[in-house]
């Protein structure tokens, strides 16, 4: 089998959804299974049956870091020479039609995954007025594909009501070998000012929309309340990093970090703060949570479901910076309940392992490919019986054309016969 994905971006750890779509794409080829990547954003890489293709875009004037692909004809010749069996598109845009509309010219078969939910970001950028429309633009786009994947049960059901159809989950795993807690360090914590502290982390984009206003409101009551042996650690990078760095100047910003730095940064922090209401999932806390350290997150968005299935650490209201400092201090203050979760998070952590999650994925890829083949033997067998049939049809009007001419022959020759004999007489 060949699969051609529309990732939109393929950077590698850039977001969730581009580390989700990096562990398919490793478990598509584990099975051997042919891989065509096409995005406007690639971190190039060599692996065996992998096709990367880097399509041409234009960066959005709010977010540079973000753009818009430009369909071109070149994709389409690239898309007929990688011959693929399914198509998977990530990203709702122009090129997404695009896909669409070749799988259906082709009869390919065609699934989707939502990542990201756009309109809830819409009124960070002060356009929320065209909520209505984005969503009816979405329910045609997504309705185009025969399965839509979905991190968690809330965005199913929030997809639902806005009329999606064919929803499917597909959560997300962690790789416990890269998080745990035998990273943490306490040479990194020193290098922090974290001695003898409680060290509240943050992990992600530096963007309005992951509900920052409300973190840096935290921040502010733990300066004004305590405890003041706190510290607050931000990993990352975005757009608003000096803003951040402005509006909480004791915090401290390592940037973006990979591999065993990040690692131990997860490890060597206490308490993981996310109060984004934006997630369709939230693979850090995940990563949070095999890492060792209880999470708190809100109760709008996906990453509640991964606490209320983990036991893992507790839940605040929404944008309410003072439920958050609450369960932060609970955290802190209440050693067994800290414990408790702790443990919780590590025992969820070490079920969900990427194989097992990319498996039902992969197993969805096969059975609607296999549907689709059985389908087009039945439509070559149709065929072939109607081609059969209309021969069948010819050859029997042949045979009437030629026993009625040799019908209407012997008529005329007997009654050429009856005449002489009649006219000898």
């Amino acid at each position: 089998m060949k699969v051609a994905i529309y990732a939109g971006m393929f950077i590698k750890n850039q977001d969730g959804a581009t580390k989700t779509l990096y562990e398919l794409s490793d478990s598509l080829l584990k099975r051997n299974i042919k891989v065509g990547i096409w995005a406007f954003s690639i971190t190039f890489q060599k692996k065996k049956g992998l096709s990367l293709f880097k399509i041409p875009a234009i960066p959005l004037y709010f977010y540079p870091e973000y753009q818009i692909a430009i369909p071109n004809f070149k994709i389409k010749k690239q898309l007929d020479a990688f011959k693929p069996d399914m198509i998977h598109i990530a990203t709702p845009d122009l090129i997404g039609i695009f896909m669409i509309k070749y799988a259906k010219k082709k009869k390919i078969p065609l699934v989707m995954s939502y990542h990201t939910d756009f309109p809830s970001y819409l009124k960070s950028y002060k356009i929320d007025f065209l909520k209505d429309s984005v969503w009816k633009y979405f329910k045609w786009f997504y309705n185009q594909a025969e399965i839509v994947f979905v991190p968690t049960k809330e965005i199913e059901q929030k997809l639902k009501e806005k009329g999606i159809k064919n929803t499917k989950i597909w959560t997300r795993g962690i790789y416990i070998k890269k998080f745990n807690p035998t990273f943490r360090s306490k040479t990194l914590r020193t290098q922090w000012g974290a001695d003898g502290k409680n060290v509240i982390l943050y992990s992600g984009r530096f963007v309005w929309y992951k509900d920052l206003k409300t973190f840096i409101e935290i921040y502010n009551l733990f300066k004004e309340r305590g405890p003041k042996n706190t510290l607050f650690v931000l990993l990352g990078t975005g757009p608003i990093e000096e803003k951040l760095m402005k509006s909480m100047p004791e915090a401290i910003f390592p940037g973006y970090l990979s591999g065993k730095k990040l690692s131990e940064a997860y490890a060597s922090a206490d308490i993981f703060l996310f109060p984004s209401t934006t997630e369709t999932f939230g693979n850090v806390v995940q990563e949070a949570l095999s890492s060792g350290i209880p999470s708190v997150v809100s109760n709008k968005g996906g990453c509640k479901e991964i606490v209320n299935n983990s036991k893992g650490g507790l839940i605040a209201k929404s944008k309410d910076a003072e439920s958050f400092y609450q369960c932060c201090k609970r955290l802190i203050s209440e050693k067994k309940l800290f414990k408790r979760l702790q443990d919780n998070g590590l025992r969820y952590s070490k079920k969900r392992t990427w194989k097992n999650i990319n498996d039902k994925v992969i197993s969805q890829y096969f059975k609607i490919y296999n549907r689709k083949r059985e389908l087009r033997k039945r439509q070559i067998l149709i065929e072939q019986g109607r081609f059969s049939k209309s021969w069948i049809y010819f050859l029997f009007s042949i045979l009437f054309f030629n026993l009625t001419r040799i019908l209407i022959r012997n008529v005329k020759r007997n009654k050429i016969k009856e005449n002489s004999i009649v006219t000898t007489k």
